[in-house]
């Protein structure tokens, strides 16, 4: 292989990929400053709810939450090169079958030494279902359902445990009118002419002026 010769040259191991191995080596006689390899992995939980009032809820059938009884928001990982909120809409629809629109990203949590041991980054999205029927996939959740809210925060694993507590405390508000979270605008940049999301506030204030932006 190649890689040995190279490492005896001075060359180290960057990351892998399934179809590369990257090496690198710093050539200038100052501080290494080559970017490190990916350092965070990008989850969203799923806030469904109905003109009910009731939010989708699962019970997964493996990690931490199997066989616990506990009820909890779809959630997964965003895939590369997928934008938050089309991974909490593909989220959705993988585990219960029902189909959902992004409304907002109601908060964001930031943590450490987690897969890989590497940081996590964890976005709540709130979602307006289009369809009710549910259709569980078979392969990770156990049960599926639309659940009153005040059901759903009032589980004792909710309220033992502050992340859950706050996301709970978060949603409700947000139910009442009282919390503002952040709609996906399409933008560009002058470094690409690829089209990105920023996410802000439902209004902004431009040239003294409120601006709907939805």
């Amino acid at each position: 292989m190649l890689v040995e010769p190279a490492v005896k040259e001075g060359f180290i191991y960057h990351h892998a990929e399934p179809k590369y191995l990257m090496l690198v080596s710093w050539l200038p006689e100052t501080a290494n400053t080559i970017p490190a390899n990916a350092t965070h992995r990008v989850g969203i939980g799923a806030f469904v709810v109905n003109e009910r009032n009731e939010v989708l809820v699962v019970q997964e059938k493996s990690g931490r939450f199997r066989g616990t009884g506990v009820w909890k928001f779809p959630t997964g990982v965003v895939d590369e090169g997928e934008d938050i909120s089309d991974a909490a809409v593909r989220e959705v629809k993988e585990e219960t079958g029902v189909n959902a629109k992004f409304v907002e990203l109601l908060a964001f949590r930031q943590s450490h030494k987690s897969f890989f041991d590497k940081s996590d980054l964890f976005f709540v999205c709130m979602l307006q279902p289009l369809s009710h029927d549910i259709q569980m996939q078979e392969r990770e959740i156990e049960a599926a359902q639309w659940m009153p809210f005040e059901q759903y925060a009032a589980q004792p694993f909710v309220q033992g445990h502050d992340l859950l507590r706050y996301i709970s405390d978060i949603c409700s508000a947000k139910m009442e009118g009282r919390y503002t979270g952040f709609s996906p605008v399409p933008t560009v940049t002058s470094f690409s002419a690829k089209k990105t999301y920023l996410y802000m506030n439902g209004n902004v204030r431009t040239t003294g002026q409120q601006r709907p932006l939805m």
